[in-house]
């Protein structure tokens, strides 16, 4: 390829010329992407180095898993995603590196007032509470979604069920947690 068709191929052109052994089709591809998802990661940990090395393993993970790319989705959604889940490994390591003090406390700059503190350690318990009274397959797809923050399709592929399967699944769990809500956490 000539590098004006490096530079005005489609992402999907360029997915399919770095599996087939093309390193520079892999180059244009990952520096689309590169500043958008280097942004996105400084936003989120607030330091260059810790992006920077985000970035690096982002594009490690694209690289070693780019055939597991499925067209049907858009390159920069399902990069997006990978560097989403490398942010949430990242804090989470962070947090296990924390002691156990620390490690639920919040920040000094957005420590809640007393009566905030109260209300907040309520809606968790009674979320807790709720979540107890779920089915255990409900209770897990409910934290996985909502409180672990996994897509629908991580979801599906750590449960290794259907698509369709984990939205209608999570649409009932919901539908029966928000019922347990409104009638204060008793079925």
């Amino acid at each position: 390829m000539e590098i004006a068709d490096y530079i005005v191929a489609e992402d999907r052109q360029l997915v399919e010329s770095a599996l087939a052994g093309d390193d520079v089709a892999f180059a244009y591809l990952s520096n689309r992407y590169r500043d958008a998802i280097r942004q996105l990661l400084v936003q989120r940990v607030g330091s260059d180095d810790d992006a920077d090395d985000l970035l690096q393993e982002t594009f490690i993970k694209v690289y070693l898993h780019l055939d597991r790319y499925n067209p049907a989705y858009t390159f920069g959604q399902w990069i997006y995603t990978i560097a989403r889940n490398t942010f949430i490994d990242f804090y989470r390591r962070r947090q296990e590196e924390l002691p156990i003090d620390e490690r639920f406390s919040a920040p000094a700059a957005t420590t809640p007032n007393p009566e905030e503190s109260v209300i907040r350690l309520q809606l968790r318990s009674q979320i807790d509470q709720c979540l107890n009274r779920l089915t255990p397959r409900y209770a897990r797809l409910i934290r996985m979604r909502f409180l672990e923050e996994y897509s629908y399709e991580e979801i599906a592929e750590r449960l290794e069920i259907p698509l369709g399967t984990v939205k209608t699944q999570i649409h009932r769990a919901r539908e029966q947690m928000c019922d347990l809500i409104r009638r204060g956490g008793h079925i």
